[in-house]
């Protein structure tokens, strides 16, 4: 009997996707756990896997098409089967064509430059931008250097922060000015300022702008900060590392993470969603880490990760971090979250507060961990310490509840062998 392959649901608020590209084309035969097609949600670009083996005997729907959740995609069955395909495209509707929206022009102004395709991996020259990570970004504007000139070895060019130190390193030295000499007095004459541009929003980015402002609209949230002595933390993750292989490593995101999913199996009502008139406490402790990617950001699954040793943790947040920023990310890469950690520290922040993510209570927000003067038994001393800020839903919980949070996720960090046991 033939079997219809679905759109399928990722994640509680996806209703619709986008057939990006059939792996395996019609005839072809396709093995239970292979990949058939790559669609498009709201979030990143996912690998659909063949949930039956057989043959692909044809699809009801083409690529580019948009499409509800539990739309017929594609028709699976045994080779020697005969599958009425004209009958099962009139049912479904048809495969319709693809459609792209054209931006109306605007009559008043000049038409601008069409802004370049996200996966475009360097700059044309004309003021259109390059593909590079944030923090090639960062480094490469410190350093006053156009990304655009940078060479890219990246996934499809695009530009790393070893590109961007690689260039930096060649570049000359500029020979440095002769004190002796009176600086030159020249006019500066400014040149003509680029055409404005209108970027259209990608989905990743409709998606974000939606669930923020729902977020922000719905949710009464309230914030509170609390600082960690990080010293004893840090001696331990040296201490593992060097019994890690590079690619095993853990990182001060991972101790938090650890520490946060601990803390929530202490509070779990933190570890809930807002339902109306109830409260949902969620069984598992999925905490989601935002990694960000190119055009916004996306959120990874370490699923029971209460249950989970901090190798483990390690080893899953940066698989699923490089498949996002590959754009490869897998359907429970980013299904399940009951609370999630949003991370600064590697651009240099100290504090911030991150916005809940719904459904869930809360985010957890933390910046670097940084050497300080503290008092220490009267004196002044270096201390080294990271700042925490908790977001939470106030219909879920309250500032005392919020606290006694923060207070455990600290103690886990400052007695780090809680981690381990």
């Amino acid at each position: 009997m033939p079997e219809l392959i679905p759109m399928p649901k990722l994640g509680f608020d996806m209703t619709e996707g986008t057939l990006v590209r059939k792996v395996k084309k019609e005839g072809d035969a396709v093995n239970k756990g292979e990949v058939l097609a790559e669609i498009e949600t709201d979030k990143a670009t996912v690998e659909v896997e063949a949930y039956i083996g057989g043959v692909v005997k044809g699809w009801l729907v083409e690529e580019g098409q948009h499409v509800p959740i539990g739309t017929p995609m594609a028709v699976i069955a045994a080779a020697d089967e005969k599958v009425d395909m004209d009958a099962l495209r009139a049912k479904s509707g048809g495969a319709a064509k693809p459609t792209t929206p054209a931006p109306k022009p605007d009559t008043a102004t000049p038409s601008p430059t069409p802004p370049p395709s996200v996966s475009s991996p360097i700059g044309d020259g004309q003021g259109t931008p390059a593909a590079a990570s944030p923090l090639a970004r960062k480094i490469a504007g410190d350093a006053g250097v156009d990304i655009r000139q940078i060479p890219g070895t990246g996934p499809g060019g695009r530009i790393t922060k070893k590109d961007v130190e690689a260039f930096l390193s060649a570049k000359p030295a500029a020979a440095a000015p002769s004190r002796t000499a009176a600086p030159a007095v020249t006019t500066f004459v400014a040149g003509p300022a680029p055409e404005d541009q209108t970027i259209p929003l990608t989905r990743l980015r409709q998606i974000i702008a939606k669930r923020m402002t729902e977020s922000k609209q719905t949710a009464p949230q309230f914030y509170v900060t609390a600082e960690v002595d990080m010293a004893a933390a840090m001696e331990l993750r040296q201490q593992i590392n060097t019994l890690l292989p590079d690619e095993r490593k853990v990182s001060v995101n991972d101790l938090v993470v650890k520490a946060t999913a601990l803390a929530l199996r202490a509070f779990p009502n933190l570890n809930a969603s807002f339902a109306g008139d109830k409260v949902i406490r969620k069984g598992h402790v999925n905490v989601g880490i935002a990694v960000t990617v190119e055009g916004g950001l996306l959120t990874v699954v370490v699923k029971d990760t209460d249950q989970k040793p901090l190798a483990q943790i390690a080893a899953e947040a940066k698989a699923m971090a490089g498949r996002a920023r590959e754009g490869k990310v897998q359907g429970a890469d980013i299904e399940g979250s009951t609370f999630s950690t949003s991370n600064l520290g590697m651009y240099g922040v100290d504090n911030f507060i991150a916005i809940v993510n719904p459904p869930e209570a809360g985010i957890l927000a933390f910046g670097a961990v940084r050497e300080t003067p503290v008092v220490k038994d009267g004196a002044l001393v270096v201390g080294v310490r990271m700042k925490v800020t908790v977001s939470a839903d106030h219909r879920v919980t309250d500032g005392a509840e919020a606290a006694q949070f923060l207070q455990a996720v600290k103690k886990n960090l400052e007695e780090p062998l809680r981690l381990l046991v």
